[in-house]
This record gives structure tokens, C-alpha cells and sequence, in this order.
């Protein structure tokens, strides 16, 4: 709010932005340390659906702040929440939680170089990079391809946001029922249906708001899964930096939504705004590739396991 100019302005941005990862890192942890484990990716979903929420109606709150107050009254609300939320915590979090032991730089810097969790972070990278290359661009699609006035699309993206919202938390309960990968392997094949039916329906008004919601109930529900996945491989191979690697995750997700826009405009330069669904949908199928590919790793090590115990 005081920031002196644009060069202030955005270092407070990347400062802001330095611990976000570290949120979402030790909110997982907090999360699912709070229910047993058979509810954690349902914790996680849970979790999520605030940032949901927090996205939905936060962006438009912001704007509406920022017309009437001016700019610097948005971040003055941004802060006072921020100061609602760490009061918040200091109140409501358990302090007798389960703490890892505090573990050694070199001994956390080891997730990086472990093949396992560096193939779920491509993962997490490539499938939602894969649905951002179309995201990013929604709104230009429903407004040049489907027709609708500048502020419908307002509307249709707070339905979104709620449809993402449901998504997370089915996400959730179903890779708490049926695992991870299992999980994975239908969310991220229908998302890439959506994305192809989108290819189609967007051209039709109905039929694009119809398709979205779906979109949205896909789009997010990947979240807890492979957030559990990440922390259940981090347990076996780097057992000392459980909470680096959830937080990576989390980093992985933000290089994706980069990428992804990043491709998308790429996409939209060279060959028009209605190409970024169809290749978002390959690209999603390249994550879903790689999560079969990552499960049958796990099958191999539970058979080598197995044999080492029968021996």
C-alpha cells in the first residue's frame, strides 16, 4: 500500500509470493496431521476449497474495492485479512501437532534429486499446464467465439469457480477411496474430454457453459491427490524432508499455470484462440501417461518388497 513505485511494487510481489509455497507446504502438513490417514486427501480437498473460494470471491471484491477506494485500498484489505487469518491460526491450530525432526540442508536438497517425486512434479506441472493453456484464455473464447457480453463472463467464471470448488472435494473423497493413482488416472482422462468436447461445444452458448461447469469439476480435483501422493513417496525416499517435498509440489503447480500460460499465448499468436483446448487435451494426456507410468513403479516396488519379505 505504501510502495513508493512499480520496481517497490513488484518486489513485495515476489516477497508475497516467496511464501506461498510454504503456506500450502505446512498447511498439508497441519491438514492431514488433523484426521486419520485414510481422510487425508479429503483434508487436503478441504483445504484447497478455501483457496477456491478465496480466488472467486476475492478477485471480484478486489476490483470493486480497487474502482471505488482506489488501488491502495485493495492491499490494505489484503493486508488486514492477512493479519486476520495469522491470528487465526495462533488461536484455532493445535500446537501438540506431530512435528518431523528438523533436518539438515543437504538432507532436504535430496528431493531433488529424486526420480520418484521428480516425475510427480512433472506430473503436476504438465496437467495443469495442460488445462491452463485454454484457461488462461477463456474469457477472450466466450466472449469472441461464444458470444457473450464482457460482463457475463463475470458471472460464468463465479459458477466455475463454484463447480471447481465441488470438484476439489470430490477429488478429494476419491482419491481417499480408491488411491492416488486410480484417483489421477479418471480426473485427468476427463479432463482432457472436457477440453476436446470444449473444442466443439464453444461455439454454442448453452452448450459452453454446460461444458465448463464440468471443466471446473475436473479442473481442481487433482489437487489432493497428488498432493497425497507426493507426501506418501516422500515418507519412503526422502522420509527427513516430507514437508520440502509437499512444498515443491505446490511450486510445481504454480510452473505449470506459468507454462501454461506462457504456451497458450504461443498457441494464440500462431494459430488462433480455439487451437489452445485441443492441445491442452494432449498435453493432459501426457500427465495421465505419466501417472500410469508412476503406478506401475509402485506395483514393481510393492512386488520387490513383497519378495524381500517372503525371502
Amino acid at each position: 500500500m505504501a510502495t513508493p513505485g512499480y520496481e517497490t511494487l513488484i518486489g513485495a510481489r515476489l516477497l508475497t509470493g516467496l511464501a506461498h509455497g510454504v503456506f500450502f507446504s505446512i498447511g498439508t502438513t497441519i491438514a492431514t496431521g488433523l484426521v486419520s490417514k485414510e481422510k487425508a486427501a479429503s483434508a487436503i480437498a478441504i483445504m484447497f476449497t478455501g483457496l477456491t473460494v478465496a480466488l472467486v470471491t476475492g478477485v471480484p471484491l478486489g476490483t470493486y474495492i480497487g474502482q471505488t477506494f482506489g488501488w491502495q485500498a485493495t492491499f490494505l484489505v489484503v493486508a488486514l485479512l492477512g493479519l486476520i487469518a495469522l491470528i487465526g491460526s495462533a488461536l484455532l491450530v493445535p500446537n501438540n501437532l506431530k512435528q518431523a525432526t528438523a533436518s539438515k540442508i543437504s538432507t532436504q536438497l535430496k528431493v531433488l534429486s529424486e526420480p520418484r517425486l521428480l516425475l510427480v512434479y512433472a506430473i503436476t506441472a504438465i496437467g495443469y499446464g495442460g488445462s491452463f493453456i485454454a484457461f488462461t484464455y477463456l474469457a477472450p473464447i466466450l466472449e469472441q467465439i461464444s458470444g457473450f457480453d464482457s460482463s457475463a463472463i463475470s458471472l460464468i467464471m463465479l459458477v466455475y469457480g463454484v463447480s471447481v470448488a465441488v470438484g476439489n472435494i470430490w477429488g478429494g473423497k476419491m482419491a481417499d477411496k480408491m488411491g492416488p493413482i486410480k484417483a489421477l488416472s479418471i480426473i485427468f482422462t476427463g479432463l482432457a474430454t472436457v477440453l476436446l468436447v470444449f473444442s466443439v461445444t464453444a461455439v454454442n452458448p448453452v452448450a459452453a457453459v454446460v461444458t465448463i461447469l464440468v471443466w471446473g469439476a475436473f479442473a481442481f480435483g487433482n489437487v489432493p491427490g497428488l498432493q497425497v501422493y507426493v507426501v506418501k513417496l516422500a515418507e519412503q525416499h526422502t522420509p527427513n524432508a516430507v514437508d520440502v517435498a509437499s512444498g515443491l509440489n505446490i511450486a510445481a503447480f504454480n510452473v505449470g499455470i506459468a507454462l501454461g500460460a506462457w504456451g497458450g499465448g504461443l498457441i494464440v499468436e500462431s494459430a488462433g484462440l480455439m487451437n489452445t483446448p485441443w492441445v491442452g487435451a494432449i498435453v493432459v494426456l501426457l500427465a495421465l501417461v505419466l501417472t500410469r507410468f508412476s503406478g506401475s513403479l509402485d506395483k514393481k516396488a510393492e512386488q520387490k518388497a513383497l519378495l524381500v519379505q517372503t525371502a
